[in-house]
């Protein structure tokens, strides 16, 4: 990379995303020499970035929680609002944005002094999170855990508990975690099965990382979402649910995220399509959109929505 400043921001970008990096490896994804990466990370460490070198044969580099956060000109509040906040938004405190805030809370956490992450601990401790929307609670240490290893291309070990209630150790390769219908599941490659598995990350507990790195796998298709999709389908929900709603897909999308289907069937009308055991999330849907709608199924769903409705036109009677 000819541009000093966009090949250190590269640089930067591998260092967050790998626990340790051989200096050979790194200079080769950089397409730089060792003496030219050698400069580079004295530039980082002068700007505050606390990277570690082990010299030798064998010798790579690793990017080190410091005694002060990097500069991102945050004082040590500013740092744990944002990891607080963060936790928040990834337990679906606002939609569509779950995935993307795990992401950069595996980052803050990997870079945070251990001052600040005791402060974050005792306070997750404390703090009882609602669950919106009816999804089961998640612990976000785990969540955390599970996208470090992920981001880190570690093998992984945890208990894992299906819907039959018969409990196991996995040991797997962690390729991506997926927020869908309320729930976050992890996809993976089980390693003593040899194949593709999905883990619903409130199932697992104790996950620790196994210490061996992997080399990615692609995952079926390309396309995790569409793969996990193609799994849920076989795994039958109590409620299929099928809406009429008078209202553009985008609107609609932007609300759902990836826990339902959208699909134009005429003009100004779509349909939504959402697979789940408990029909206080589609009516909520509903009564949050505010459009016209129709329930094509199941009664249950109408049957609540009526309910819901005479209800609320008692307001005032009192």
């Amino acid at each position: 990379m000819a541009n000093t400043s966009a090949r250190m921001l590269r640089l930067l970008s591998l260092l967050q995303t790998h626990r340790y990096w051989p200096g050979t490896e790194l200079a080769d994804r950089l397409e730089v020499s060792p003496r030219t990466l050698r400069r580079d990370v004295d530039r980082l460490r002068e700007l505050g970035y606390p990277v570690d070198a082990n010299r030798g044969v064998a010798g790579g580099y690793q990017l080190q929680a410091g005694a002060a956060m990097p500069p991102l000109l945050l004082d040590d509040e500013e740092a744990v609002a944002i990891a607080v906040g963060l936790r928040s938004a990834a337990a679906g405190a606002v939609a569509g944005f779950e995935e993307t805030s795990v992401r950069a809370l595996a980052k803050v956490i990997q870079l945070l002094p251990p001052r600040l992450r005791r402060r974050i601990d005792a306070l997750q401790a404390v703090t009882s999170p609602g669950v919106f929307g009816g999804g089961p609670t998640l612990d976000a240490g785990v969540l955390t855990t599970i996208a470090m290893a992920t981001r880190a291309e570690e093998r992984l070990r945890f208990d894992y508990t299906p819907r039959d209630g018969a409990g196991s150790r996995r040991h797997v390769e962690p390729h991506r975690l997926v927020p869908l219908g309320r729930k976050w599941y992890l996809l993976a490659w089980d390693l003593d099965r040899a194949d593709w598995r999905n883990f619903r990350v409130d199932r697992i507990a104790g996950p620790l990382p196994a210490g061996a790195r992997f080399r990615p796998r692609q995952i079926p298709g390309g396309d995790p979402v569409a793969w996990l999709r193609s799994r849920i389908r076989a795994i039958p929900n109590r409620y299929e649910v099928s809406v009429l709603i008078r209202e553009s897909p985008e609107a609609i999308r932007a609300f759902v995220g990836n826990w339902g289907d959208c699909e134009p069937v005429r003009d100004g009308v779509c349909r939504l399509r959402m697979n789940v055991d408990d029909l206080r999330w589609p009516a909520m849907v509903l009564g949050v959109l505010g459009a016209p709608f129709t329930v094509e199924s199941p009664d249950e769903l109408r049957e609540l929505v009526r309910t819901a409705s005479a209800a609320l036109s008692r307001e005032g009677s009192l």
